[in-house]
Parts: C-alpha cells; structure tokens; sequence
C-alpha cells in the first residue's frame, strides 16, 4: 500500500457502520469518510475517493419506492466498478453490489440469524480475501434476504448451511460478505434499537433464540474481531 487509502462509506443508518475496521483503518492509516444515505446525506464526487464501502441496513434492495436514495446509490456503485475503484460490500452492501451490476437478491428461504461459520467455496479456499481465516470462525450474521443471482463475472468464495452465497469477488477490485465482520463491542446495542427490528427477531427465533442470539454473538466477538482485521488486511493487499 504505496499512500494512505482514503474510502468512502455508505451507510444506511448509523447503527450499520463500519464497527471494528474503524480501528483497523486508524491503525493501517485508512481514512473512512461516511456519508448516510437514510439521514439525507449526498454522495459526493467518487472521483475523489479511492475505495467504497457500503454497508448492511434493514432495508431491501428492491425497496426504491421506500428509500428513493437506493436509485442514486446503484447508479454509484456502477460508476465504481466501471471505472475499477476498490469496492467492500458487507450484507445490504453485498446484495446492492449483486443488483447495481446486474444480478439478484431475493428473500432467504432459510433466514441467518445468529452466529454461524461460513465454508470456503473451491475458488474461495485459494483465494487472498479468505487467506488465513480460520474455518470455525462463527460470524455474526443478520439477514433475511440473500444473493440468489449473482452479477456477471463473479465468483462466489463462501458458503454456508443455508446460503449459497456468503462471499463473492467480481473481477479483481470489487469484494462483498453477506455476513456481518464488523461487530464490535458497540454493535448489539445499536442494532437492537432499529425500530422493530427486537419483535421481528423474537418472532422469527422466539424469546429463548432472541437471548441466545444476543449471547452467541458476543460469546464469538473476540474470534470475529481478530479474523476481520485479517479479512481487512486481505482486502488491502487485493486493491492497493
């Protein structure tokens, strides 16, 4: 990494921000701008950025009516791939890279919520991205929706019980995650203040699967924190 990356990050509600690789980037010298889409920020010039994130929120992909942003966001995260720009993609993230460039998201037939390993596709196990991720790591994961068709030239990396795609490159500057690498110590609480979002856990888990959810994840976060500083370092050495 020849200078000091500077990445900007969509966000899609404060809660779902970049957690941990705040540190990672503090530490490795990258810079994270955020902009939040839901709040009314304007996505600035891409020009004058070297990377882009974009990360999860409780709104789908197909949602435009709702969330009018998500138009003008697809528009961008064309632009970035066009034009080659280094691209991390993390739940929303990963399902927005998926439809922006041509594929699809569609809901779970089986939803992941809870703490769960991901298995290496073949083309994942000899990838850089996955490189030196040990296989037990249980990410955090929060989704109901899924990449179902994905976008022209990618290559799925991981999997898991019950999502076909985990992790994906499209090309050689573009990566995104379904499950969740950024949860930090600050994490839970503000995912669990997303208007709803408590009712529609304990209906989908119920009470006992809503506290164990909350317990796995944190049990897991020391194993997850030390895995997405390398999944960080990983992806540093893929784009710059």
């Amino acid at each position: 990494m020849s200078h000091n990356p500077k990445i900007l990050v969509f966000k899609h509600m404060s809660c779902q921000n970049p957690g941990i690789f705040r540190d990672y980037a503090s530490n490795r010298k990258v810079q994270f701008e955020e902009i939040d889409l839901y709040r009314g920020d304007s996505i600035p010039d891409i020009r004058n950025f070297d990377a882009l994130w974009v990360m999860g929120g409780s709104m789908d992909v197909w949602q435009e009516d709702d969330f009018p942003w998500l138009k003008q966001e697809k528009v961008a995260i064309r632009e970035a791939h066009d034009r080659g720009m280094p691209f991390f993609g993390i739940c929303l993230g990963h399902q927005l890279l998926a439809d922006a460039l041509g594929g699809a998201a569609t809901p779970s037939k089986q939803v992941e919520i809870g703490a769960f390993p991901i298995q290496p596709t073949s083309e994942g196990a000899e990838h850089g991205l996955l490189d030196g991720i040990p296989l037990n790591v249980r990410w955090a994961n929060v989704h109901t929706v899924e990449v179902t068709t994905p976008p022209e030239n990618a290559t799925i990396l991981a999997k898991s019980h019950a999502c076909s795609n985990h992790a994906m490159a499209v090309g050689h500057h573009a990566y995104s995650v379904q499950f969740h690498p950024e949860v930090c110590k600050f994490t839970m609480s503000g995912w669990l203040s997303i208007p709803g979002i408590v009712p529609k856990i304990i209906d989908l888990l119920g009470e006992q699967g809503f506290h164990e959810f909350i317990q796995t994840i944190e049990i897991n976060r020391t194993h997850t924190e030390k895995a997405a500083a390398r999944l960080f370092d990983n992806w540093l050495s893929l784009v710059f």
